[in-house]
This record gives structure tokens, sequence and C-alpha cells, in this order.
């Protein structure tokens, strides 16, 4: 680089996004400030930074959702740009407005732009005029229960009950019958007022089995807008996705390029800068409607790197200072196949319920090929506090074939122990039938994993790395009881872990 974009950059965030978001900084030569709750003092992210300020307790209202903090450190410490990664403020217009008033660069796109896409009503009335295809139903919200029949009678049931205000599956509810509908708005709204302080919902129409297609999509300060393609994001648990892919199965080239067109022109409407993902329902007639458009970079986003050999993070650097988007970009093409999955520390078994503890043996895997974006070490204390994400897995491969092998290799080498991780999960998924056929559709989980049976593989990979921790344990002082003293074996000494065997019905 001739010269540095920005003096440096506060990257408001944790974890794996916050890591992923330095590493490109670096690239660029541009300091990167890590900021932190007490709850994250020896997080990687602290040590990945060039500079690391506390600001506040666990709590992310006191530490990570607090935009006063966040800006005082930033203006205290010399920052020009604050990168928000995603999740916690990457979608609320009041970060944007802030940083503005401070004289400081956003790397996302405008408030306004921001406003209009994250209400979901808003932007399904723009995107309507604009002749973007919508799902049918309301297009104002509203408290009276005769609206909400009304509508739900035109639209058809069953109907999908939705929050205004956000997404990640909070305020959604399913609608068979008239006589579900009244206690679902009610228990909709509720949901909405906890998770977003607005309860604001509206009614659309379920579509039933449907994909759920995203596309990459850039555009600059200088008129140019493109799209880098889709992502195939079907598997998904609790609204929430877990695997994704580029190329979608689904989609034909004469489909990809309507698809992608009208994701440019939902940007382009909404006056949308920086990098963003325009979200769609693929029924099973090939019909498609628009979701949403996600404001923020994707978790995602490396299988669109992977296949175009993008860097998603530095484009969206460079667009905030100005620049045009890269030519490369323009021209660029997908190539081969990739895969990501998401590790999460939770407990697959047990409805996916988070999973707490100390990771004491961490292995990544490695190979052509075989990326981890991760925010986490041996030692890392995972806590409650926050999304249980902790890593993703992502692979490359000339075919889909190849990539789900690749992948499912890759995940057998991940050793995660101290905690419970998705990981036995994934495999599971991607070793199904109906996967590797290509028939991923948004209730994947449900109608193909609730039965699956466990095998006793892991008890291999489990006792290997015991051993290794075992060993690793450093010798206590002199004086102090032993493991062997007490009775205890080595198998207890690394944390919540057990080998389970389920007979298939």
């Amino acid at each position: 680089m001739s010269h540095r974009l920005f003096k440096k950059i506060l990257v408001a965030n944790r974890g794996e996004i916050a890591v992923r978001v330095m590493n490109a900084c670096k690239i660029l030569d541009i300091p990167a400030l890590a900021v932190y709750s007490t709850a994250d003092k020896d997080a990687v992210h602290v040590h990945t930074a060039n500079e690391a300020v506390e600001i506040g307790p666990p709590s992310p209202r006191e530490s990570y959702l607090n935009i006063d903090r966040i800006i005082d450190v930033a203006v205290g410490n010399n920052c020009d740009a604050i990168h928000p990664g995603y999740g916690f403020l990457s979608e609320n217009p009041l970060f944007p407005e802030a940083c503005h008033k401070a004289g400081i660069t956003f790397i996302g796109p405008p408030s306004d732009a921001m406003k209009l896409l994250g209400n979901k009503i808003q932007s399904r009335i723009k995107m309507s005029t604009a002749g973007v295809p919508i799902i049918p139903g309301m297009k104002t919200a509203g408290v009276d229960i005769e609206m909400f029949e009304k509508a739900a009678e035109s639209a058809g049931y069953p109907i999908l009950i939705k929050a205004a205000a956000g997404g990640g599956g909070k305020g959604m509810r399913v609608v068979q019958s008239k006589e579900e509908l009244q206690s679902s708005v009610e228990a909709a709204m509720r949901e909405a007022k906890n998770a977003f302080n607005d309860d604001t919902v509206y009614l659309e129409k379920y579509i039933e089995n449907p994909r759920h297609i995203e596309f990459q999509v850039i555009a600059d300060n200088h008129g140019n807008a493109i799209h880098l393609f889709e992502r195939e994001c079907s598997v998904q648990r609790r609204h929430q996705k877990i695997i994704e892919e580029t190329p979608s199965t689904a989609l034909t080239p004469a489909l990809r390029a309507q698809m992608g067109s009208a994701a440019v022109r939902v940007a382009t409407i909404a006056g949308y800068r920086n990098a963003g993902t325009v979200e769609f329902l693929l029924d099973k007639n090939g019909s498609f409607y628009f979701l949403e458009m996600n404001t923020r970079i994707q978790v995602e986003h490396p299988v669109t790197e992977m296949t175009t050999g993008a860097d998603l993070v530095i484009e969206q650097i460079r667009i905030a200072a100005n620049e045009k988007i890269s030519d490369y970009l323009i021209k660029a093409s997908q190539r081969g196949h990739a895969i990501e999955c998401r590790i999460y520390a939770e407990d697959a078994e047990n409805n996916f319920l988070p999973s707490s503890g100390e990771i004491l043996y961490y292995e990544e895997p490695v190979g052509p090929g075989i990326r981890v974006d991760s925010g986490i070490t041996k030692g890392s204390v995972i806590g409650v506090d926050y999304d249980p994400i902790l890593a993703k897995l992502i692979v490359h491969a000339p075919t889909r074939d190849l990539a789900i092998s690749k992948m499912i290799c890759a995940l057998k080498d991940y050793k995660i122990l101290g905690i419970k991780t998705s990981r036995r999960f994934l495999i599971d998924a991607l070793n199904h039938p109906e996967f590797k056929a290509g028939k991923t559709y948004t209730n994947f989980i449900e109608k193909n994993m609730a039965d699956r049976a466990l095998d006793i593989e892991p008890a291999l990979e489990l006792a290997a790395a015991v051993s290794s921790v075992a060993m690793m344990k450093k010798p206590q002082a002199s004086g102090a009881s032993s493991v062997k003293s007490k009775g205890i074996s080595p198998w207890q000494t690394i944390g919540s872990w057990e080998i389970g065997m389920r007979i298939p019905k």
C-alpha cells in the first residue's frame, strides 16, 4: 500500500469476526484497536490487536452495545474509523450517526439505508414499488387482531408472524389456522419487545419448504454496485444458519442472473454503500421473494471469498475510505465449491443448549483449501454472556462432492475438548443422503436429523486427546495432593464430555 487508508481502526466486536477484521487491518498496515468486556480480558481478539481497551462488565448493554463508551474510546485513542463486525451494534443506525458526529468513519452503510432496510415493513413497501418480488402479506403493522385476520385470510394459511425491527428468529411464529392467530400475535409481540424493545409485528404468507438464498452485494460511493453471486443458507436450527455453501444446487445460470440483478436493484434503491447481503426465499416452483437485507458483513462471507478470490473485509475498508470497487471484483467469477460450518459451543443432543467451560485442548485442521476463522484457543473460557459461535470452518474444492468429503475430514480433525460443540452434528448432517443430493430446505434439520444415530468414533479421538491433556498438566507443588492420590482419573480433568449412542428407530 502506498498510503494508509486510515490511521487506526477500532474493531467494535469480539470473537472470530473481530480477529478476522484485525487480520485484514494487518494486511493493509492499519493498526487495530480492540475493545473488550471484563469477561473477555484474556480473549484471542484482545491479544490479536495492536492495542486493547476495556469498555465495561460482561453484560453487552454495558460493554459491546454501549455506543457512548465505544465512541469515547475511539476518540481518546486517535481512531479515525470503526468496524462493527456482525451482531451487536452492526445494524443499529444510531451507531453510524454517532460515528459521524464524532468525526469517525463508520465502515458500513449510511444510517438512512440501515434504517430503511432494518425495518422489515418499510423495506417491503419500498422493494414492492420498485418491482422486487416480495412475499404476500401485510404492508403495515398493527395491533388490531381483525387486521391480522383479514391479512391472513387474503394470504392464505399457513402464515408467518414476524418482528418488524429484527431477525434471528425472534418474534417469529408459524400459524396454521385462525384459531391460533390471536395468541400467536400476542406471543410474537412480547418476544419482539424483549429482543428489540419494539413490539411491532406483521404477517406474511408462510412459504413451505423454501430454500434460503442470499446474494453478496457491494456498492461504493461512485455509483458502482455489483453482486458476488449467491450463498445457500438453508440448513438452520432455530432460524439460524449452521451450514452455508456456494454455488447453490438450486440455481440455474438464468435464475442466478435474475436473482443477482434483483439483489443489486435492492441495494441501489436503498441508497446502500459498502458490503451487504440481500436475502431471498426460493420456493419449490423456482419463484423467489425478497426477505430482507443484512446491512453488514455476514457470518458466512468466507464461502464467497473462497470461490471468487475476494477479501470482503478489505473491500469494506477500501470503500469506507472512498475508494472504488476493486477491478478484480467487477470481473470476478465463481470457481469450484465452498462450504462453511459454524462451530458452536452447544449441545446438539439437548436442543442445542449453550455449553460453557474452559477449552482444555484445541487443534485446528490444516490442508489445502481448508480455512479456520477462530476466536478461541487452548485455555479460552467460554461463558454464556454472548452468542455461542466459536469458530467457522471453511473448505474449498473443485466440486461439491469433494467439498463435502473435505469438510467431513476437516471436522473430524478439528479437536476442541472441555466443552460440547456442534462438530459431530455437522458431520452427521453432511453425511446425510438428502444433503449430499442437494435437497437442502429450511426444514432440513427437523425433517432429517431428529432420530439420527450416534456412533462411538469420537471415543478414539477423545482417548488420544485425553492422553495429550493429561501429559500437558503441570506437576503440582510439593505437598499438594496428586490426581492419583485423590482417586481422580485424567478423564475427569477434561471438563464436560460424553460418548453416546442412540439406536435408530
